[in-house]
């Protein structure tokens, strides 16, 4: 997995905030898409409040090592080698963990059909429309579309060899 490419993709799309702020769902988040959780040492604090640059930093690493590790384990459970997909769909492996890194792992494992898809494409391409089609056909395309809509072509285009 191309990590730094993963943390400039994610630092576009989430952006880079040095303070406290509510996302699109309403959760204080902070730095580049960190929801805050209750062992935050910011959990509690109130929007606004300014974050360092260090804390940031960290924050976002620890996260890029979860979605990885979260992207991996979704694979797992689909029999889908991660590293096996990795090397054969680099930019399909890159899409999913940035798809993991917006959703987290509870919402992202909900989209049954779209993992059977991923592992259908490990031995058809062409299953890359159904992971497209399934993530398309979801609240995540509609909350986020401008993301939603690349990402899935993404997908897609995979599907052409």
């Amino acid at each position: 997995m191309n990590k730094d490419a993963l943390r400039e993709e994610l630092a576009e799309d989430e952006g880079c905030k040095y303070l406290i702020y509510l996302d699109h769902l309403q959760l204080p988040t902070f730095g580049i898409g960190h929801l805050i959780k209750e062992h935050d040492p910011e959990y509690g604090l109130p929007v606004g409040t300014e974050v360092s640059e260090d804390r940031v930093r960290k924050a976002f690493n620890l996260d890029i090592a979860v979605t990885v590790e979260d992207c991996r384990r979704l694979c797992d459970n689909v029999g889908v080698d991660f590293n096996e997909l990795d090397l054969r769909y680099p930019d399909g492996a890159l899409a999913l963990c940035n798809m993991c890194f917006n959703l987290g792992y509870p919402r992202h494992s909900k989209f049954k059909k779209m993992w059977a898809g991923v592992a259908e494409a490990m031995e058809d391409p062409k299953a890359w429309l159904t992971v497209a089609a399934e993530a398309e056909d979801s609240r995540w395309f509609d909350q986020v579309p401008n993301r939603a809509k690349r990402l899935t072509a993404r997908f897609r285009a995979l599907a052409d060899g």
